[in-house]
């Protein structure tokens, strides 16, 4: 059995990590750290019998994640006092979200960049006082500056001066030229506050942001941890509320991403095992690409298959952008190069 799929069976509980023999671990390990993902395995066995080389490895692992989630909540309310004076108000996103809300998914997490979500009409605003709280343009390229403002769905990713963590300032969840508009007014209206304080999206809008993140706007780079946030916090939200499948059919069809998230579930059960209500357990002949796209790594963590790596980035790109768009978008850049 390859890595992928031994690190895979590991996650979903289906594998025995008694059985593992040192080249085993060799490749499961490798492939987890190309996925970001060797402090989330950590997590998932944490009570397992394993190697004293691993466990060793694997309690590092859980503690740097813990102190990473921290930082992260920090620059979270770093950018609360940046914009609250301002009257700017904000939706934490991905990763810090999971944090600050608890969730399962959250357990060894990689954070890296803080992602808010803001409502358009405060995007200017926003932009200023984090300006003058001491962030500054990652990018000064006059035409990545007039791509992100003219296209995409957030500012041009911004850098503290200071403490050298990055933040994304989102107005809604996909580019502007996208074929698909979500409500990113819903998005914001219907967020809720989490224990911690932070207002984060409510639970259907969370599961349909991970899959939009996922298989709407990305090549599905690290696509095994995203259908693992997503597989996670499903199969949390549905064990809490008995009604939660349907409300998140409804928001997904209402944000234009019903196909994404039926597709997110269908993986979901194909990789990890989850259990789909009626309805969303069908086959689609189409999910055989993406699967293989997530399986395609070697016992070393390197992609196998580049051409279809290359395939799954011209799509990504197909999505966001018109035929003509794209191709002055891709000239552009290649002559940049």
């Amino acid at each position: 059995m390859s890595a992928v799929r031994t690190f895979v069976d590991l996650l979903a509980g289906r594998g025995d990590p008694a059985v593992l023999a040192p080249p085993d671990w060799d490749g499961v390990i490798g492939v987890a750290r190309s996925e970001a993902m060797l402090a989330t395995l950590a997590h998932r066995l944490a009570d397992a019998g394993l190697p004293p080389t691993v466990a060793a490895l694997f309690a590092d692992q859980r503690a740097a994640a813990a102190v990473a989630q921290r930082q992260a909540l920090w620059e979270a309310e770093m950018a609360r006092r940046a914009l609250a004076p301002a009257g700017i108000e904000f939706v934490l996103l991905k990763g810090a979200a999971y944090a600050a809300a608890g969730m399962a998914c959250a357990a060894g997490r990689q954070i890296g960049d803080l992602d808010i979500l803001v409502l358009a009409s405060d995007i200017r605003r926003a932009e200023n006082a984090l300006l003058k709280a001491g962030w500054e343009w990652v990018k000064s390229d006059p035409y990545d500056d007039h791509y992100y403002r003219a296209h995409m769905h957030e500012l041009p990713p911004l850098i503290h001066k200071v403490r050298d963590r990055m933040i994304d300032v989102h107005h809604t969840i996909l580019p502007r030229t996208h074929r698909i508009t979500p409500d990113a007014l819903a998005l914001v209206s219907d967020a809720v506050t989490s224990a911690d304080g932070h207002a984060v999206l409510c639970a259907p809008d969370m599961a349909v942001h991970c899959a939009a993140h996922m298989l709407a706007d990305g090549d599905l780079q690290g696509g095994l941890r995203n259908l693992w946030d997503f597989h996670t916090m499903t199969r949390d939200f549905a064990a809490a509320d008995p009604g939660f499948w349907g409300k998140l059919d409804g928001r997904a069809e209402m944000h234009g991403l019903q196909a994404a998230v039926h597709r997110a579930a269908r993986l979901s059960r194909d990789l990890y095992g989850a259990a789909l209500p009626g309805g969303w357990d069908r086959q689609d002949p189409a999910d055989v690409w993406f699967r293989r796209r997530l399986f395609a790594r070697d016992d070393w963590g390197r992609v196998t298959q580049p051409s279809l790596e290359q395939a799954f980035y011209i799509r990504s790109h197909w999505l966001r952008m018109p035929p003509a768009m794209l191709a002055r978008h891709l000239w552009t850049k290649w002559r940049k190069r």
